[in-house]
Order: structure tokens, then sequence, then C-alpha cells
């Protein structure tokens, strides 16, 4: 993977600060929930922090892309380009429930390079880059050598979020893990980071929703494809697999 510069994680950080104090001023309190044309939640929360991390970005780096989940594109052919979701997982907070993040990545040639998950809440702060991943300052990797019998599963919500053919692939694989868990959105890869999730599924995915976690995983020792066995790039599907090791989603994948 490519090298990231200090100078830009160091902004990251800055960007998940800044985001963070939006979001902890409208935690648990009415935040103007709407709903977007393919009826997903949206909040002031996630509209003010993406605002206040695309004027922090314009003001430092204006050469810079911005692609946001809440608005527009900007200068998307620039060699960097920040990739921003102010709150994944609108659904967790809208009910006071901590298990949401901030998602930042930092994209080189369209080339993830940095990733965040920002868990203001927790005050939990996920870090990838330049092949480690850093959990508040530690270093943290997957767990190693588990077998999918032996796995600890997790996805957001297949009844919700899968196509029928997408459930069915999933539940094959759910049927042989040790347990499955539901809910998390992006807290669940952070997890699988830390060494106490070993698999996270998920469908139709944005590049907002994957692009941060690529680094992150990565970084742990972990794997990160598509349902293909794929690297994720910035074209991809937005059928993710995150696993903690090659074998297990080597047999994963044998699952469909």
């Amino acid at each position: 993977m490519k090298k990231c510069p200090e100078e830009f994680i160091d902004f990251a950080g800055k960007l998940a600060d800044i985001s963070g104090r939006v979001i902890r001023r409208y935690f648990r309190q009415p935040n103007g929930l709407s709903a977007k044309d393919d009826l997903s939640p949206v909040t002031t929360a996630d509209l003010e922090a993406e605002q206040e991390m695309r004027m922090a970005i314009a003001a430092a780096y204006p050469e810079h892309g911005i692609i946001g989940e809440e608005f527009g594109n900007v200068q998307t052919k620039s060699d960097y380009t920040w990739m921003l979701d102010p709150i994944d997982g609108t659904a967790s907070f809208m009910i006071g429930r901590p298990i949401f993040g901030t998602l930042i990545s930092l994209l080189k040639n369209g080339t993830p390079i940095l990733g965040i998950i920002n868990q203001p809440i927790t005050a939990e702060r996920w870090i990838g880059a330049n092949g480690q991943s850093i959990l508040n300052g530690e270093k943290i990797s997957t767990r190693k050598n588990l077998p999918l019998s032996q796995a600890v599963l997790c996805t957001t919500s297949p009844d919700y979020l899968f196509s029928e053919k997408a459930k069915e692939f999933f539940a094959s694989v759910s049927k042989k893990a040790r347990y499955t868990v539901y809910g998390g959105d992006c807290y669940s890869y952070g997890l699988l980071a830390a060494g106490l999730v070993d698999a996270v599924i998920e469908s139709g995915l944005k590049p907002h929703d994957f692009c941060a976690l690529r680094p992150i995983i990565e970084g742990a020792g972990g794997v990160f494809a598509d349902w293909r066995g794929q690297e994720i790039t910035l074209d991809s599907s937005g059928d993710v697999i995150a696993a903690g090791n090659r074998k297990l989603l080597e047999e994963i994948l044998k699952s469909a």
C-alpha cells in the first residue's frame, strides 16, 4: 500500500476532533431527523459534521478533492482525495446507541492510504496507515488462525440491506460460524482490527462506507476483499468481507 505522509495523518486526526465535537453536541438531543431520497436517515449532526470537515480541508489543502456522503464531490481528479462519512450508523446514533462512527479516508490516485474510525462518545479512535493499525495510541492486530467454526461473525442488517441472493450467501456462512452478531456498522470493523471479532460481511456499501476500513483492517493484519476475493478499491461494488486472516476469508468464500 502507498505510504501516507505523517502530515496527513495528523490532519485527519484534527478532522476527527472537529466532527467529534459536533456529534457529541447532538448525541441524545433533538437533531433534526429526516430521510434522504433512498429513505436512509440523516440528522443535523451528519450535515454539520461533514460541513465542518469540508471547510477544514478546503482551508488547509484547497488542491485536494473531497467526496462525502451528504454533499457534492469536489475536485475528484486531484491526486489526493478525502472521503468522508460523518456518521456511519446514523440509525444507532439517532436512538442514542454509541456503536456508530465517523469514517475519514485519504485516497491517493484512487487508493485508500489512510483510514480513521472515530467513535466520539466512547472516545475510541482507530487509525490505519503505513502498514499498521492503532487504537487510542496502541498497536492492534486481528485474531489469527481461527477457522470459521470458531469465528465470531458480524453484519449490520441482512434483512434490510441484502438482496435475496446476498441473504443466501450470508446465511450459508452464518450457519458455519460459531456466533453471529447483528448491528454495529463501521464499529464492527474496528472490533475486528482489535482482535475481538473475526469476520464482517456487508452488501451494497458505498465508497464512503468502505474506503476508510481497508487501511485499518490490513494494518492490523487482516484482509479486506469483495465477495469474489478481489481487493477493495474506490470502484468496488460494495459487497465486502473483512476477515482476521487469509485462510478465514478463503473459507468464507468457499461457503457460497
